[in-house]
């Protein structure tokens, strides 16, 4: 297929109504990644160089976010909907650079697998006009129907317009569509507008095709590649055959989850064989996860690496810019934030560690928290190896605390602490006699007065 050059156009100018939101329909996303970029990865994947997004409303809202998920895309307004074939032809001046495959897609279709698109493309490599991806449903109504005759779709036939045999049949439109480069500006060009809506439907190439003289044919994917989502429990039933995909492939990849249904991956999420993940963990965008890591029950990780033989909590958070050494370890109730923890170094429990680095074997005691926010910059802490911090500690960045170094447990470190020091940051004690008392009765009297 390499050899064959392909135009991927994704349809995306709904205004999503159902949906009851003011983002555009498409931006709507599942695991992480807006609905149309789903279909341009697949796209990509199957092999279209060249991508055109028909856009209309929210368009500029559109092309920003194209900018990230397709930068090489062009964007084509569609001024008007008049139909299918009407928003496609949008997109003329990209069909008529000339492509030998075109390939018409929907961009609230992001469950379409790249594998369905390269069998719609070999098809065409066979010497098709034309391709239309179909489904087999034992409840077909309110679909068009794919009407063959001896191996050849000879028609799309909507519902309303079908007779009693073929209202029977199971074979059903996904609404996307392969067509010869070739052919594809004159066939949509021969698409006309006489029904009661006054629209011009895609689906009438078909019919046009094959009166032209041009072999139609229709290939098979699972219902899952052509589910269209509208509302907003649609998009929940997306998301969630998304995630049981990505699942099974994980698991089918060496990966041990414990309780695969509570397991939600981002579309970016890379897990490597021998992983251990436990129940209800949640992988945000940009994760990386070594082989031989664990992940504890109820842990959220995004924008993190977390290296071989890494242990990570329950209930820890991985924030963005976070890279986990091997060996570390991440305990309960941690934060860690844009921090580098080093070979071996422990995080056990109740700390927060942003804007910084743990030198290796370094052990950060429970309660401790780099203080890195001054209401106005953000500051840098560096924990040096080996470095000792006691229980309830906080470090105030800008701070260094040098390889070895010891600071006492309920310490507040303001200035740098030097390899092999041992820091105190805290008040003496003080014991007062009987003034606990004199407190206590003093708090009672009032509180007695106040009544």
């Amino acid at each position: 297929m390499s050899s064959r050059s392909c135009l991927s156009i994704i349809l995306a100018a709904g205004e999503g109504t159902r949906m009851k939101s003011a983002l555009p329909k498409v931006l709507h996303k599942i695991a992480g990644l807006p609905m149309v970029a789903h279909v341009a990865r697949s796209a990509e994947a199957a092999g279209a160089g060249d991508l055109a997004l028909v856009i209309g409303h929210g368009a500029e809202e559109m092309r920003k976010a194209s900018a990230k998920f397709a930068p090489r895309a062009e964007s084509f307004v569609q001024e008007q909907r008049l139909g299918t074939a009407h928003a496609v032809l949008a997109a003329r001046t990209a069909i008529a650079r000339g492509y030998d495959d075109v390939l018409v897609m929907f961009g609230d279709t992001p469950l379409i697998e790249a594998k369905a698109l390269t069998a719609a493309r070999e098809k065409l490599a066979q010497g098709a006009g034309v391709v239309v991806l179909g489904f087999r449903t034992p409840n077909p109504t309110g679909y068009g129907r794919l009407i063959e005759t001896g191996g050849k779709l000879v028609a799309i036939r909507e519902e309303k317009d079908c007779s009693e045999d073929e209202r029977r049949v199971t074979f059903c439109n996904s609404g996307l569509m392969a067509i010869d480069g070739r052919y594809a500006l004159r066939l949509l060009e021969a698409v006309g507008n006489d029904n009661a809506k006054g629209e011009y439907y895609l689906t009438d190439i078909v019919a046009i095709a094959a009166a032209q003289g041009l072999d139609v044919f229709a290939t098979e994917a699972s219902f899952e590649n052509a589910l269209g989502i509208n509302n907003r429990a649609e998009l929940a039933e997306g998301e969630a055959i998304w995630q049981k995909r990505r699942r099974r492939e994980a698991m089918l990849a060496g990966v041990t989850l414990v309780a695969p249904d509570t397991v939600f991956f981002a579309y970016d999420t890379e897990v490597a064989p021998d992983a251990y993940i436990e129940p209800n963990v949640f992988f945000g965008p940009g994760v990386k996860v070594d082989g031989g890591a664990v992940i504890h029950a109820f842990s959220h990780i995004e924008g993190a690496h977390v290296g071989s033989r890494v242990e990570i909590g329950p209930f820890a958070r991985l924030r963005p810019g976070t890279d986990i050494d091997e060996r570390a370890k991440v305990g309960n109730f941690c934060e860690v934030k844009n921090a580098k923890v080093e070979q071996g170094a422990k995080i056990s429990h109740l700390a927060y560690i942003g804007d910084a680095r743990v030198g290796a074997e370094a052990n950060i005691g429970a309660g401790t928290i780099t203080c890195n926010y001054d209401g106005f910059n953000k500051s840098y802490t560096d924990i040096g190896r080996k470095a000792f911090i006691g229980s309830n500690s906080s470090l105030v960045a800008p701070v260094t605390i040098g390889d070895g170094g010891h600071v006492a447990a309920g310490s507040v470190i303001t200035e740098d602490v030097p390899s092999d020091a041992l820091a105190f940051g805290r008040a003496r004690q003080k014991i007062l006699p009987e003034r606990g008392r004199m407190l206590r009765e003093r708090l009672a009297s009032a509180k007695k007065a106040a009544e």
